[in-house]
């Protein structure tokens, strides 16, 4: 199955992000901690020119500890950018942005010359959360499906900064379609352009070659499955997903394991790590494994 989603508002989204951002200072871009690569958009590089870039690695809570200090690393090395991993929820991780920002700017934060932050990201990265948890306030919409933002806003913080909040942006090329399953299993692409089956089957095998222990641990499997459709009959033995007759509902196996996945409930996973080629940080030793 080939996974197409790029709701028509992204497309606006896009154009009016470009445009915006000429008159901005610092670009904050939320990520999805768990996929960074995949969660990035590969456009918005070209669209933010010589702006400095905080990328942002939210829902950490969820993601391999060890494999989110790679990827920090390695963003690290790109020229204006900062990398800072957090949970949006969290007042007290999100507060360091605001200190970031003002470093990055350094020329504007007084009265009647504030700091221009533009927050982008694709949909369902926590990019809402993060502005009202930094506005103290409910200033955007929240939602655990994707594509809830659709139009632009300004917030002022009222502490020498000011916001704009932009609808989640996905570029409109997914001919990467590993990295668009692996959006999928993440929750960022909406129900209506996936299989949730075929879904289910890739982050089983992904699951059973990266992170075999806690399959077992959480499904109280003495032994691997030998294959990714066993591990969802495995799921669905352990959670109740039963058809008559006593036959295992792939399908409803296929949703609850990728609700437990996306909510952290297997356990601290990365869908992926730094490429070879970014500065070797994806080679991890087994005392940062454990972290």
């Amino acid at each position: 199955m080939t996974i197409k989603w790029y709701p028509g508002h992204m497309g606006k989204a896009q154009e009016q992000i470009s445009e915006a951002i000429r008159r901005i200072d610092v670009v904050i871009e939320v990520l999805d901690a768990r996929l960074p690569a995949s969660s990035s958009n590969h456009q918005l590089a070209e669209m933010r020119r010589n702006k400095p870039c905080i990328k942002v690695l939210n829902k950490k809570e969820l993601a391999d500890p060890a494999v989110t200090k790679a990827w920090v690393r390695t963003f690290e090395t790109e020229s204006g950018v900062r990398a800072l991993p957090l949970s949006a929820k969290q007042h007290s991780e999100v507060k360091q942005l605001i200190k970031l920002c003002q470093r990055l700017a350094p020329n504007r934060g007084r009265p009647g010359l504030p700091v221009r932050v533009m927050v982008v990201g694709i949909p369902n990265v926590g990019k809402s959360t993060l502005i009202n948890t930094l506005a103290g306030k409910c200033v955007a919409k929240v939602g655990d499906k994707p594509a809830i933002t659709t139009c632009a806003q300004l917030v002022d913080l009222r502490n020498g900064i000011t916001l704009s909040d932009t609808p989640g942006l996905l570029w409109p090329d997914m001919t990467d379609q590993v990295a668009a399953y692996r959006l999928a299993t993440s929750g960022a692409i909406g129900a209506n352009a996936l299989d949730y089956t075929v879904v289910g089957l890739f982050a089983a095998e992904f699951m059973m070659q990266r992170y075999p222990e806690l399959l077992k641990e959480r499904y109280k499997l003495p032994e691997l499955p030998d294959n990714s459709t066993a591990v969802l009959e495995a799921v669905g033995r352990c959670l109740g997903c039963m058809a008559p007759g006593g036959v295992i509902d792939l399908h409803r196996a296929a949703e609850a394991f990728l609700r437990e996945l996306r909510a952290g409930k297997i356990g601290r996973i990365s869908l992926e790590e730094p490429e070879k080629d970014a500065g070797g940080t994806e080679n991890l030793d087994s005392s940062e494994r454990s972290e």
